[in-house]
């Protein structure tokens, strides 16, 4: 964000904020005993039950009963000395362990800490009132993130509190870090707002265009999106019914591009008239390529040996699997350059997209392969042979995430009377267009008309990443005249789109919401992985529709007509700069 970072030296009187001091919180304050009576508890209840113990099973053992039948009094004798071992072990000496902490100014966190709480990909359940709760004493904090909020109780941010003035200066003068402020803080809302300000004051530019009310912050903690002044709106069109699979779907898309969404719809409509699309999904796997160096490239080949061989499989698949009940290894295909050896693993990874799950059943495998391959240097846990949000040959041939095929036949009648052309023309067109002309220009995966145009608002009207448009829009486009020339046969094959229905954004309330407008929010507990498999079906079967309306139009010579009139604001634009 630009803001300057000063480094906080720890304090080790009493904590202050605008100078008045601030109590301590000590975690025995939870219990409802003093700690050195509850410490005397658990201890006496520890020896008690295993003396008791003891003594039964010396009787026991002196007058030969089994030692597996057990009275009700030392079942619960049993489950006493378990309690208290797990008092001890988990709390004891807390009070040692917090009287090395008093000395610490509750406002310091050093950059490790505040990290931790900030980018932490596996605690996407947390919220600010879970993780910060204990951040502030009860008169300097405010309620925490509530999940809904009444607006009209906010108050807009340009009318901050002399408390939120303190801070709004800390933060500019760089002696409190602004990623830092949800920690601290424990309100999500407030951050936001006295970070904006900040900004503001930092930049000297406005951001009163960014609206910052009606979000609920909390829901992007650790999980989407840091350091956030407000958020951008983006309208959502449905584009629709598409019928697939003889199933009828309603599609979101979020775009700000004029006749995208009606577009789409067209081509929904030619299709739904012919009947409907097919789809086949052709492989599900996603795929992390670490590279690894060796001191000489035949240490490396043994590696690649290792690896490819078959009979090694199973037990390299324990190792990865381990990762997650969903996480399951399908292959493992090498690459070596000199010294350097790149492993691409492939897994299913149920109905989540799954990067963070193919990376850490990748780490356990790597972790297994350093016990025969001692010398094995790890340089990275991807290598680019993955390939994750850049155009790549290894995609389109080898596939990655969801490959699908979609087609459908769309009828003679309906060419000339819904799409306004004739199937000769949309055939040529595709051959000199899609086929010759992305040839001509060396296009890789890029053999469609406008494949990322659909993709990519559908993407981020279901909460998915948008920099993964890159290959997910890998995709060719067939036309082809069939039952004697009268009908056209159309298809997009596309063999990197990657979803999730899932984590990461899936999980915020407006892409929840666009996702089960789908029927695909959420993991299928039924069937894991089939609501990620059907929402690329849908992607699939959506770019199929923008494709054959968009072709048809380029056929008739009604694109620029069409965007004339679809995609052109009569709005002064003077006025609107002034």
């Amino acid at each position: 964000m630009g803001v300057r970072r000063r480094h906080v030296t720890p304090n080790t009187g009493p904590s202050s904020f605008a100078g008045e001091p601030l109590k301590h919180l000590k975690a025995s304050d939870a219990f409802p005993l003093p700690l050195y009576l509850t410490n005397g508890v658990f201890f006496t209840l520890f020896f008690s039950v295993a003396y008791f113990l003891l003594h039964r099973w010396r009787e026991k053992i002196r007058n030969s009963m089994p030692l597996h039948v057990v009275t009700v009094s030392e079942l619960a004798a049993i489950v006493s000395l378990i309690a208290s071992v797990i008092y001890l072990i988990g709390f004891f000496g807390i009070g040692f362990v917090q009287s090395l902490l008093t000395g610490r100014n509750s406002w310091d966190f050093d950059d490790e800490t505040t990290d931790r709480f900030i980018i932490d990909d596996d605690r996407q359940k947390n919220t600010c009132k879970d993780v910060f709760v204990c951040t502030l004493p009860e008169e300097y904090r405010k309620p925490p993130c509530a999940t809904a909020f009444d607006i009209s109780q906010v108050p807009p941010p340009s009318l901050i509190t002399e408390e939120d003035e303190e801070i709004v200066k800390a933060v500019v003068e760089g002696t409190m870090p602004s990623y830092a402020l949800e920690s601290r803080l424990g309100d999500c809302r407030r951050s936001a707002s006295i970070r904006r300000v900040a900004v503001e004051r930092i930049t000297g530019k406005s951001l009163a265009g960014l609206p910052l009310e009606g979000f609920d912050y909390e829901s992007i903690l650790g999980q989407c999106c840091e350091m956030p002044v407000g958020y951008v709106q983006i309208p959502v069109g449905i584009a629709g019914p598409l019928l697939i699979d003889g199933r009828e779907h309603s599609v979101p898309m979020a775009t700000t591009e004029g006749c995208l969404v009606a577009s789409t719809n067209r081509g929904c409509k030619a299709i739904y008239l012919c009947g409907g699309a097919t789809s086949v999904l052709l492989r599900d796997g996603m795929t992390r390529a670490p590279v690894v160096r060796f001191d000489t490239a035949k240490k490396a080949a043994e590696l690649k040996l290792f690896l490819e061989d078959p009979v090694n499989f199973d037990t390299l698949a324990v190792a990865f699997n381990k990762s997650s009940r969903f996480a399951r290894l399908q292959g493992i295909k090498c690459a070596i350059a000199g010294k350097n050896l790149y492993m691409r693993f492939s897994c299913s990874t149920g109905d989540a997209m799954g990067m963070n799950m193919v990376s850490k059943g990748v780490q356990n495998v790597l972790d297994f392969l350093r016990n025969d391959f001692s010398d094995m240097d790890v340089i990275g846990i991807s290598g680019n042979f993955c390939s994750d949000k850049k155009p790549a040959a290894v995609n389109w041939i080898e596939g990655r995430g969801k490959s699908v095929v979609c087609e459908a036949i769309i009828k003679k009648d309906v060419v000339e009377k819904v799409l306004k052309t004739n199937v000769a023309a949309l055939v040529e067109l595709n051959m000199l267009k899609n086929l010759t002309g992305s040839a001509m220009a060396g296009a890789l995966g890029g053999f469609n008309a406008h494949a990322s145009n659909i993709v990519s608002a559908v993407y981020i009207a279901t909460g998915q990443d948008p920099a993964q448009n890159v290959e997910s829009s890998h995709c060719i486009t067939m036309m082809e005249a069939v039952n004697d020339g009268n009908d056209l046969h159309v298809s997009v094959t596309m063999p990197s789109i990657e979803v999730g229905t899932v984590g990461g954004g899936t999980q915020l309330a407006s892409q929840s919401a666009c996702l089960n407008l789908l029927g695909v929010k959420g993991a299928n507990r039924e069937s894991p992985g089939s609501n990620s498999r059907l929402l690329a079906t849908i992607v699939a079967g959506s770019v199929l529709a923008g494709e054959l309306s968009l072709m048809s139009a380029l056929a008739a010579g009604q694109l620029v007509n069409a965007h004339m009139q679809y995609n052109r604001s009569s709005k002064d634009v003077t006025k609107l700069s002034s």
